[in-house]
């Protein structure tokens, strides 16, 4: 059952990329936050966190409310959203809900994996994989690093060979694979010949019961603790013609189609969740008493909420631009660059900011404050690091 709809909207219409940037408050972002709040705040965060420990229950209570399925199409259970409307349910979900982890996770399939199944693969395949995993019955995962090519995306050494009955062969390791440890299907790209680069490149949907996958351990990391990363082993795995999505070669086309804004889209629960950081920190300087005054009268502390509010508004702003410019067909991949870049950077400064505002309290696990810097560093690596998203604006800047 789906609490949680499109309806959310009150004027019963697709918000625009303006709408959503003029209006902080939105209705549509305030109500999954308030529900985000209610239902998706776990009292034992603390310890998860501790533990590398991911929350299945949240992760089922989310796809229960149409998180998953939000913009996937009705005909396979979805709802059908628009680009805007999901911006603005995972801007709502980062500012309620403070499990950052799960809240990636569920960003990754709703943003990368799931787009994928449905814009480039066949009828078939999106109707043997759509439904289950937006019901949450299936996670999915989506491959393509690996231990020795990382931004160089497409230098991959895993290889798909034909056999004689014209299946694959798929060999090679896939690193750092967020939810990888859960996964039922991944989304893997592989080569058929490493000297074409990307014109070599094919992608697959593989199950995670095929006889030679497997997959490592859960690897702990400095933050997204809550979400699991491992590495993924194909040796000799058998993939059959109907599991590849798209044709021979098209991987490098189909990974570029569904990254070109996407980069950018992942972090909109990172911006709902720096609102909530500068909420937090702003209340704490109203109410921290020194030297017989709140520490919000002092310029240096006043001055620093300034900044984080700055970069909180910046950051919204170029990721609607992004969305906008998506929406309207035209090219967004500069746009979704620079906001890919000022999101995680500015999550990154807004936590040290967030932490010196709280003083002891901010750097103790205790308060939960330190987590926020751990969870965001991540930001400028996953999804193409900040270097690559600088180079793609040096590039259309005709450099």
């Amino acid at each position: 059952m789906q609490l949680l709809s499109v309806s959310t909207n009150p004027a019963n219409s697709p918000p625009t990329a303006l709408d959503a940037l003029l209006d902080i408050d939105h209705p549509t972002k305030m109500a999954v936050a308030k529900w985000a709040d209610e239902q998706l705040t776990p009292t034992d965060l603390p310890t998860r966190d501790e533990q590398c420990a991911f929350w299945a229950e949240g992760w089922q209570l989310a796809a229960d409310n149409g998180v998953l399925g939000l913009m996937v199409d009705p005909e396979f259970g979805g709802q059908g959203a628009d680009v805007v409307t999901g911006l603005l349910w995972f801007e709502g979900l980062g500012y309620g809900c403070p499990d950052a982890g799960l809240n990636f996770a569920l960003a990754c399939q709703a943003w990368t994996m799931q787009p994928i199944v449905e814009r480039f693969g066949t009828d078939e395949q999106k109707a043997r994989y759509l439904p289950s995993l937006i019901s949450g019955e299936k996670f999915g995962a989506f491959t393509i690093t690996e231990p020795d090519s990382g931004s160089d995306s497409f230098a991959m050494s895993t290889t798909c060979a034909r056999n004689d009955d014209g299946a694959y062969i798929l060999n090679g390791t896939k690193a750092f694979v967020t939810m990888a440890p859960e996964a039922d299907v991944f989304v893997v790209f592989a080569t058929n010949n490493p000297a074409l680069g990307s014109w070599g490149v094919t992608t697959f949907l593989v199950d995670a019961n095929t006889p030679g996958l497997t997959v490592s351990a859960n690897r702990p990391k400095m933050g997204l603790r809550t979400t699991p990363f491992a590495d993924v082993t194909f040796d000799d795995c058998i993939v059959p013609e109907t599991q590849r999505v798209g044709p021979d070669g098209a991987g490098a086309s189909i990974f570029t189609s569904a990254m070109e804004a996407e980069r950018a889209f992942v972090l909109a629960f990172q911006i709902g969740a720096m609102e909530r950081q500068l909420d937090d920190a702003v209340g704490f300087a109203r109410n921290r008493q020194q030297f017989d005054k709140p520490i919000g009268d002092f310029q240096a502390v006043s001055h620093r909420l300034a900044d984080m509010k700055l970069r909180h508004e910046s950051s919204r702003l170029l990721l609607y631009k992004a969305a906008g410019l998506a929406i309207e067909g035209k090219p967004s991949m500069e746009a979704a660059a620079l906001a890919k870049i000022q999101a995680s950077e500015a999550s990154i400064a807004s936590s040290v900011d967030a932490i010196l505002t709280h003083g002891a309290r901010g750097y103790v696990t205790e308060f939960g404050v330190e987590r926020n810097l751990r969870d965001v560093a991540g930001g400028v690596i996953y999804g193409g690091t900040s270097d690559i998203q600088r180079n793609i604006v040096a590039r259309m800047l005709g450099l």
